[in-house]
């Protein structure tokens, strides 16, 4: 058992992870680069395997109040007039919940658990360096240093810990790239829908108890952008690159008054997540393209599970090797997601899109037991 940790990043893994060390027992403290806990992003899908976990700590009533919405369906759908090719029944999901979330209410909640259970969170602190040892270190921007048992990278994709621990990566652009909106709605049904057209899909679901609606849209190109979400674009540049959208999405798109544009680019799993005491968590192991709303889900299973290696003193036995491969196999699958919805116009895509709707209709169950592997994980139970 640890007595003293250090998190870097109070993002929902970072955050997550100090709240489950500082239960146990563990002297936390939580380094943060923005001066606030604040809005960032907008909308995310907590699935059964992610809620697992927020359960545990005691925080989906929390997240329930301020207006999470209970998911009911996935709606697959063409991208002409909005017409619906599948329907996947989310409460065919044994005794499981899956909820639309705003990124900054989780984000809350998850901060306010972190207060209650006494981690120190240090705003405005910018990591600059991270030395692994038997007691690592880190720098910060101010050029003052700090220690502790173990120190935990939590701090994202361009994640300050990561060279230290596992170098040698590179990203590569997908040739994907995507906008992220939300806008005004007036009880939409809870459900997310995903309008799928030729090198192209839009995904739209309702967020604060209906009272707005979250979009991410992704296009197949040559030219690249960059990463991040904060890079804003014309939304008259979204409404133009999916003009020939209908049905319900078109509306939204219409209402668009501000939108962000990033780069999908794919980075390698880490091949190595612990070293001389410093771990990483989330992204800055392993990120993950949007194509199965997995990325926040996978860095609550990661909290979870550090924080029991770490309490158990098993952490560099046994964290990456319980994480790595299920990590793995999320992200390929993920990663091979957005082609189903690209498919150009010809058999392929009728068959393919046939062939959903059939399933669907026929074998329902069948249809939403493919997915058994992902939401039935649960690493609380263990």
């Amino acid at each position: 058992m640890i007595g003293t940790a250090i998190v870097v990043g109070g993002g929902i893994g970072g955050l997550a992870c100090a709240t489950a060390l500082a239960r146990r027992g563990v002297a936390v403290t939580l380094y943060e680069r923005a001066p606030e806990i604040r809005e960032v992003g907008a909308g995310l899908q907590v699935s059964p395997n992610g809620l697992a976990v927020l359960r545990a700590l005691g925080l989906e009533t929390a997240l329930l109040d301020r207006g999470a919405v209970a998911a009911e369906a996935v709606v697959l759908a063409d991208y002409k007039a909005g017409r619906e090719v599948a329907r996947l029944d989310l409460r065919r999901l044994r005794d499981q919940t899956y909820l639309f979330v705003h990124r900054h209410d989780l984000v809350s909640v998850l901060a306010q658990a972190a207060r209650d259970a006494g981690v120190a969170l240090q705003l405005g602190q910018a990591v600059t360096a991270i030395a692994p040892g038997a007691t690592p270190r880190l720098t910060r921007a101010s050029g003052e240093d700090a220690d502790a048992e173990v120190i935990i990278c939590a701090d994202g994709i361009h994640s300050v810990g990561r060279p230290a621990v596992s170098p040698g990566s590179r990203a590569a652009f997908t040739g994907q790239v995507a906008w992220r909106a939300t806008v005004p709605a007036r009880d939409p049904a809870p459900e997310v829908r995903v309008s799928m057209g030729p090198g192209r899909h839009v995904v739209s679901y309702p967020l604060r108890g209906g009272s707005m609606m979250n979009l991410v849209a992704v296009e197949e190109r040559e030219a690249w952008a960059d990463e991040g979400w904060h890079h804003e674009d014309d939304p008259d540049v979204l409404r133009d690159v999916f003009a020939d959208f209908g049905g319900p999405v078109a509306d939204l798109l219409a209402k668009v008054q501000q939108v962000s544009r990033w780069g999908l680019f794919r980075h390698p799993v880490a091949e190595r997540w612990m070293h001389g005491n410093v771990a990483l968590l989330g992204d800055a192991a392993h990120p993950t393209l949007p194509f199965l709303a997995q990325g926040a889900n996978l860095a609550l299973e990661d909290a979870w599970v550090l924080a029991a290696c770490l309490a158990a003193g098993t952490a560099a036995e046994q964290y990456q090797s319980v994480r790595r491969t299920r990590a793995v196999k999320v992200i390929d699958a993920a990663s091979t997601n957005a082609w189903k919805y690209h498919l150009r116009h010809g058999p392929v895509r009728q068959l393919a899109h046939l062939g959903l709707s059939l399933g669907s209709r026929i074998a329902p169950g069948l249809m939403m037991r493919q997915f058994d592997w992902v939401y039935g994980h649960d690493v609380t139970a263990r």
